[in-house]
């Protein structure tokens, strides 16, 4: 039997992860700089960066046709 998980699942989930992925960043730059400012000024803008990123990144492979038929 194969599940797929429903919108509102998906969407948790990505706000969890998204969380998590953050938070490894802000633990990151705190472990080698030792400055907690910078590291949840770099955790802030990481999330805006990579969402925008991602936006770009969906945009061109739109433009794709491979594997498309």
């Amino acid at each position: 039997m194969i599940r797929v998980d429903n919108k509102k699942r998906s969407l948790i989930k990505s706000l969890s992860y998204r969380v998590f992925a953050t938070l490894t960043t802000i633990v990151l730059v705190y472990a080698f700089t030792g400055a907690l400012k910078l590291a949840i000024t770099v955790g802030f803008l990481e999330v805006i960066l990579k969402m925008l990123v991602y936006y770009g990144h969906e945009r061109i492979w739109d433009k794709i046709r491979l594997g498309r038929k």
